[in-house]
């Protein structure tokens, strides 16, 4: 097969990248191909389900065309910097352009060492966090948030260790608008590489943002994509886990699906992943931190920017927009959720409201959304106190009583179905033990998420008390 390479980023100085070619697998086997997304780059499904496609999936050959290297980049891990991160586990085998035009990124994860593994890491993925990855990021698409995606997951056919303890291997062929990220100016600016920095703002104004001429401009839109990224992400309880400044990408994706988790019951100080020990990245804390992270990165742009106090001032106030943008996003995503087509300032008590009783009485935050575009009189019952949501309901309804289809509104903001914690690992157990049954059934649960589906309507339960996931895991 053909595969339409044009890999601008292998063009790059060699400062960017390390040439790496992906380290073989013993056996390689399928264990899930998306196909629609084959059909969105313009690559042969069949052929990718075969033998070849396969090997190449796994890293075993390169098709023509392919130039596979491992990128640079630094980053802020939990606040401390690191000056040299780069991919010590993935390859990207080439950039892909699909038939509308658009360029892709086609990467290996898992793929082996590579010159930037650190220590005695192998480079490898085992199957749990493969599986997790797919299922999540193709959730998020299907949800309507930017995201990376999966093409495919492929058991190695040998043995990782983790926790002293054997596991499956694998490998995930991960689709993105490219894998720039804030921490990849970052290591440029680490080393006070203006070249580097103006190829680098060169490459990601090219790749994402053309309108853009200045690197001002350029600030004031990354600021404006991951306001309204991460709205996107506080409108569905979704907690990314770790928003280091190496997991910014630049192009206002969501980008590694390691230690992050839907909420169940809701709080403002959620954290899931067990590395977050002071809850730096919990839920209700992911917009300062994107700030936090938009500031390292205009950081990285002041020398091509300037170094007088009217620059400094210019380049805060781009990352300050984030702000008004994110505060715009989440009050519409809100206001929608419940049944306002246009919300305003004057809604933000009602909407506050509601979130503080979520968060005093346990209730679920999937569960009493999607109870408000069914039968509101049913929500009262994911709260300790039903109580507690009755007296928000008096509120709430003269409020609506105003709107045309408040419940089209809410069907159209509101899921039905989120990949549950419980559920994932549920699946990634039964996988490990060779059934992917589960796998499967999660994947068609989450197809059409916002779809009424009596099929799936287990899927919609929230865990109950034994099934209830409190932390989760990064894979390496």
């Amino acid at each position: 097969m053909t595969i339409p390479f044009d890999n601008s980023y292998a063009r790059l100085p060699d400062t960017f990248f390390e040439r790496q070619p992906p380290q073989p697998v013993k056996a390689p086997e399928l264990v899930l191909l998306n196909r629609d997304l084959a059909d969105r780059l313009g690559l042969d499904a069949d052929w990718l389900e075969g033998p070849q496609g396969l090997e190449m999936l796994a890293g075993n050959t390169m098709p023509e065309g392919a130039e596979p290297i491992a990128q640079a980049y630094a980053g802020h891990q939990f606040g401390g910097f690191v000056p040299r991160l780069g991919d010590g586990r993935a390859v990207l085998l080439g950039e892909v352009v699909a038939p509308d035009g658009l360029r892709f990124d086609l990467q290996l994860k898992g793929a082996g060492r590579t010159a930037f593994s650190r220590g005695r890491s192998d480079g490898r993925a085992w199957l749990g966090p493969v599986l997790r990855e797919y299922v999540l990021s193709e959730a998020m698409a299907k949800l309507g948030v930017p995201t990376t995606r999966a093409l495919a997951a492929v058991r190695t056919g040998e043995t990782v260790v983790r926790d002293a303890s054997g596991r499956p291997g694998a490998i995930l062929t991960r689709v993105a608008r490219s894998h720039i990220r804030v921490g990849t100016f970052q290591y440029f600016a680490a080393r006070n590489d203006r070249d580097g920095l103006r190829t680098l703002l060169t490459t990601l104004i090219d790749r994402h943002y053309p309108e853009c001429e200045t690197p001002l401009e350029v600030l004031r839109a990354v600021a404006a994509k991951q306001g309204e990224l991460v709205a996107k992400w506080m409108a569905l309880g979704f907690i990314h886990g770790v928003m280091n400044t190496d997991n910014m990408a630049l192009s206002g994706e969501t980008i590694d699906y390691g230690p992050c988790a839907f909420m169940d019951h809701y709080h403002p100080g959620r954290v899931f992943s067990s590395i977050d020990q002071q809850g730096r990245y919990a839920y209700a804390r992911q917009p300062q931190v994107a700030v936090w992270n938009l500031a390292q990165f205009a950081t990285c742009l002041m020398p091509l920017i300037g170094d007088d106090d009217a620059a400094i001032e210019r380049a805060s106030a781009a990352v300050d927009s984030f702000i008004g943008v994110y505060q715009g996003e989440w009050l519409r995503l809100m206001g929608r959720k419940i049944g306002l087509a246009e919300a305003t300032e004057e809604d933000l008590p009602l909407i506050e409201d509601l979130l503080n009783r979520m968060a005093t009485e346990k209730a679920d935050f999937t569960r009493v959304f999607s109870a408000l575009r069914r039968d509101p009189k049913t929500a009262g019952q994911e709260f300790t106190e039903p109580m507690a949501f009755d007296l928000w309901r008096e509120g709430w309804e003269k409020r609506i009583a105003s709107e045309d289809d408040p419940r089209a509104v809410m069907e159209m903001a509101n899921p039905l179905r989120i990949p549950r914690n419980h559920r994932v690992e549920e699946m990634i157990a039964a996988a490990v033990d060779g059934d992917d049954g589960p796998l499967h059934r999660l994947m068609e649960a989450l197809a059409d998420p916002y779809a009424e589906d009596p099929r799936y309507a287990s899927y919609e339960d929230a865990p109950k008390p034994d099934e209830r996931v409190f932390r989760t895991f990064c894979g390496t």
